[in-house]
């Protein structure tokens, strides 16, 4: 018995050390972006030495010790793939399915959220969580004195590294909602994209549905900025006052930015813009597993971490959660539809 509660012990013991260095996965990860690694590897068409990618980095003098250590942890956690040549040559370093999403140039790439998510200002307010827990209050405030919409207006540089992590997301996401959403736009007219920003996301629903009428809602200072889109107009406004009319309402990732008592009253704006016995909502949202969420595993968890640490009052939701929300913000029917991606589609009915 004894033997078996040293067992139980040890691997609680290992569990806790890897717990302990998580971040160094998010850094070595970072790393490899800022080195460009990825993309060196795929410009000489790969496999390639550690002298080629060496010579790919902007640096007269790169420190080769230093990258085969990055490499090496890399390929343990499957970022790369490492080949020993029978012959005795040289290693050589290969893409594999992970690293194929940081290149920088690809059409659908990650590399950007990684850097915005492990830039120091956004690293910052994870250290403020205990205190949040015993006192309230905003991490994000605490660590910047601001909230993260404030900091970012004020940071050139951050509001261009926030808003390329924003974008790049947005184009996989809309990817999955456009190509696996069958039949769910076909008897769309008129559709407004609530909180759409420029306006890209619903640009992307009315190219694949030209028969739609779309309206980009955002704040006026946002679709000041918005480029034209066939088939799109832009409306300024604020969602907390009122939402243009459509017969479909469509939403982003927006109601996991706020709270409960906001998101009831952006849904009872949507209810008063859409008509009482057609009208749908279509919301694009983490729906939380206890077991997990699919492929994604920890994924939707560790995004409502991310909420708590950048957002004002943000949060994931269970199915109940939701459920809860919707019957207090005026739609009593709901279905929820997965889609291969992290946020599943919820459809909301107001009858």
């Amino acid at each position: 018995m004894g033997s078996l509660d040293e067992e139980a012990l040890l691997r609680g013991q290992v569990e806790v050390w890897q717990l302990m260095f998580g971040f160094a996965e998010s850094m070595a990860l970072k790393c490899a972006i800022e080195l460009g690694i990825a993309d060196i590897i795929n410009s000489l068409g790969g496999p390639v030495t550690l002298n080629q990618i060496a010579s790919g980095i902007d640096s007269p003098c790169v420190d080769i010790p230093y990258l085969a250590r990055i490499m090496r942890f890399l390929v343990r956690k499957r970022v790369f793939t490492q080949h020993n040549p029978s012959d005795g040559g040289e290693t050589l370093y290969g893409l594999t399915d992970s690293s194929k999403w940081l290149l920088r140039d690809s059409e659908v790439s990650l590399a950007p959220m990684v850097l915005m998510q492990n830039y120091p200002w956004q690293l910052a307010p994870w250290h403020y969580l205990s205190q949040c827990v015993k006192e309230g209050g905003i991490a994000f405030k605490k660590a910047h004195g601001c909230e993260i919409w404030d900091l970012a207006s004020q940071n050139p540089e951050f509001n261009r590294i926030f808003n390329d992590a924003l974008a790049c997301t947005a184009k996989i996401i809309m990817r999955a909602v456009v190509s696996h959403y069958k039949g769910g736009f076909d008897d769309v007219e008129t559709l407004v994209d609530v909180g759409g920003g420029t306006g890209g996301n619903l640009a992307e629903i009315v190219k694949a549905y030209p028969h739609i009428k779309g309206i980009n809602f955002d704040l006026p200072h946002v679709v000041a900025a918005a480029p034209a889109y066939n088939g799109v107009s832009h409306v300024g406004g604020n969602f907390f006052e009122a939402i243009p009319n459509a017969d479909s309402i469509f939403m982003k990732w927006v109601l996991h930015d706020w709270g409960d008592e906001d998101c009831v009253k952006i849904l009872k704006n949507c209810r008063k813009a859409m008509p009482e016995k057609t009208g749908k909502l279509i919301l694009v949202e983490i729906v939380l597993q206890p077991e997990g969420n699919g492929q994604f595993g920890d994924m939707g968890m560790v995004s409502d971490l991310v909420m708590f640490a950048h957002s004002t009052g943000g949060k994931e939701r269970t199915e109940l959660e939701w459920k809860k929300l919707l019957d207090e913000g005026g739609f009593p029917r709901y279905k929820i539809i997965n889609i291969p991606a992290l946020p599943s589609i919820i459809e909301a009915y107001l009858q």
